[in-house]
């Protein structure tokens, strides 16, 4: 009978992130598919009461919490995780894949002998059988993974499962004592530093996400080019629809290149086999071709739709849903009037 182990850490308010209420889901979902199985809720912070009165449906919570443990430090967030599975004996942890616990639970499953699984994107059972779900070569290939080898580690892939959304819990919380020798705590965080950028162009949880092509930057039907009008389209649509900004490698490449590129534009916007692989309800390709390596990236956006002025581009070929046809200057300022309501 395997006790599934709930893992997550709180944010500086105190409180559950997205991605650790989705894996939540993941978690309870599985302990219904699961004979037998039982799940405990264990709890990583500086404050973590907060959040254990917040879950419902968990009859054992058990937590680690002090100044010590609200940053993200292997050290301490390795003798965390460590201690809770011992507590709780779990076989199967469930957690989100976040930085801070990407970074340590494959170092926590070496210690106890267990294996880890990251970026799942879906955990099932089948009787007493517990199956996860992963993409490999950059989202091309799907595998379908079951281990005998227990501790097993599974971190959930952020947007991958619906966030939890019940009431609140009453399960007392139990606290797990960790010792942190001295030498342990040499690694301090002084703060945070952002990419700087004129705006805020990235934001995980918008809804639709705007990819931008090189076809912004070249000349138009005038012979020239227009990366001012570009630059004001697009941040249009992103503060209009709230949306976030990606855009293809040869566009932000151009800036290397020597060439005129959107003064907010970096590579921490590139989508595609290369770069991120955003997970929005809706994405809008612009200026795009729609090659299969920037498509990779489009794998899990619910919803496509492109611009091009090419109805043979790769757009046409099956990848979107809706491909306009049409000069993406016109389109982008007609739909920023749109919604300006102008």
């Amino acid at each position: 009978m395997d006790t599934i182990l709930y893992l997550a850490h709180t944010d500086a308010s105190g409180s559950l992130p997205k991605a650790a209420l989705e894996a939540l889901t993941a978690a309870l979902d599985l302990t219904r598919e699961l004979d037998g199985a039982s799940l405990v809720l264990g709890l990583i912070g500086e404050n973590v009461e907060g959040a254990a009165g917040a879950v419902g449906g968990v009859e054992r919570v058990v937590g680690v919490s002090g100044p010590e443990f609200a940053v993200s430090r292997y050290a301490s967030d390795a003798a965390a995780t460590e201690a809770l599975v011992n507590a709780t004996e779990a076989t199967i942890v469930i957690a989100p894949a976040t930085p801070r616990l990407c970074r340590t639970l494959p170092g926590v499953a070496g210690r106890l002998g267990g294996r880890v699984e990251t970026q799942v994107t879906e955990v099932t059972a089948e009787g007493d059988t517990v199956r996860a779900q992963r993409w490999f070569y950059r989202q091309r290939m799907v595998a379908t993974l079951s281990r005998s080898q227990r501790p097993w580690f599974l971190l959930v892939a952020p947007g991958a499962y619906d966030a939890w959304k019940g009431e609140a819990g009453g399960a007392q919380l139990e606290r797990v004592n960790v010792d942190l020798p001295a030498d342990q705590l040499r690694t301090r965080v002084e703060g945070f530093q952002a990419a700087a950028s004129q705006t805020q162009t990235i934001r995980p949880d918008a809804q639709t996400l705007l990819v931008a092509g090189a076809g912004w930057t070249k000349k138009q039907a005038d012979g020239q080019v227009h990366i001012k009008d570009a630059e004001c389209l697009v941040l249009g649509f992103l503060e209009l629809a709230h949306a976030s900004l990606g855009s293809s490698k040869s566009l932000v490449d151009q800036s290397s290149e020597g060439g005129e590129v959107m003064s907010f534009m970096s590579h921490l916007n590139q989508v595609g086999q290369t770069g991120s692989t955003p997970r929005h309800k809706k994405g809008l390709s612009t200026c795009c071709h729609g090659e299969e390596p920037h498509v990779v990236g489009w794998r899990f956006i619910r919803e496509r739709r492109a611009i091009n002025l090419d109805p043979a581009c790769g757009w046409a070929q099956g990848k979107a849903d809706v491909l306009y046809v049409a000069d993406a200057f016109q389109v982008m300022a007609k739909v920023n009037e749109l919604l300006s309501g102008q």
